[in-house]
């Protein structure tokens, strides 16, 4: 699975990525995220690369807890995290880019299901990227 979704905000990518690439508040506008907790810090403390979110989340009416590590982390354009533990592998990549009417906001899923979400394998992909477009709205809401 490859997904990504983008929209542009009307916000300054300073001031997206400083609410979106804060994970105290991914449960505020990501789909389904119900808990994030900085679990491990990064080398220099608080949140960058090293850095470990553990989230929970309902996908599927299933429970999901997993653990993203922060691979790359530029803000305000550039956050990439990959899993280190969870039901399946999966990379979440955010970008935020000047646009001439704000921001471009991007947000690209990459992973491969594995048990009981391999069942599902054909309607993950569009499920996702639906899931993608509401939290880019919702992060268009909570910023306005």
């Amino acid at each position: 699975m490859d997904v990504s979704a983008q929209r542009v905000l009307p916000a300054k990518p300073s001031d997206v990525a400083a609410y979106a690439m804060d994970w105290r508040h991914d449960h505020e506008w990501t789909q389904s995220i119900t808990n994030a907790e900085l679990t491990t810090e990064a080398a220099y403390g608080g949140f960058g690369v090293g850095a470990e979110i553990t989230r929970t989340a309902y996908f599927l009416r299933k429970r999901i807890d997993y653990v993203l590590r922060v691979d790359e982390h530029e803000p305000p354009h550039l956050l990439d995290m990959k899993s280190v533990r969870g039901p399946f592998p999966m990379h979440v990549t955010y970008r935020f880019d000047d646009h001439p009417d704000g921001t471009l906001a991007q947000i690209r899923v990459r992973g491969n299901a594995s048990g009981f979400y391999r069942i599902a394998g054909p309607l993950l992909g569009p499920m996702v990227r639906a899931n993608l477009r509401k939290d880019l709205r919702n992060l268009e809401g909570a910023l306005t």
